[in-house]
């Protein structure tokens, strides 16, 4: 990964985008694995489904959203990050 794209993903989405007052964490948490899941974008997947644990989402909680987002965003997509979220909260 290039060390601006890593620097601006550190100083400007960590550091200021998820650090603004509109949205707790745990919205912008929602919102990022919602729309994850939906553009089956699975190599970023399995960091903020845990960002999304960290940020006070149960596991369940995110179950229940990937199951809803699979009407919306398709079948295969929520099987996939299904998958993902089993892979990072075994025993679920």
């Amino acid at each position: 990964m290039s060390s601006k794209f890593t620097e601006l993903t550190r100083d400007v989405l960590f550091a200021d985008i998820w650090e603004r007052d509109g949205l707790s964490p745990r919205e912008r948490s929602l919102i990022t694995v919602a729309a994850l899941v939906a553009m089956y974008r699975v190599e970023q997947l399995p960091f903020h489904l845990q960002r999304a644990m960290d940020n006070g989402v149960s596991a369940d909680e995110l179950s229940e959203v990937i199951t809803h987002l699979a009407f919306y965003s398709g079948w295969p997509t929520a099987a996939s990050a299904l998958n993902l979220l089993a892979a990072i909260n075994p025993g679920e």
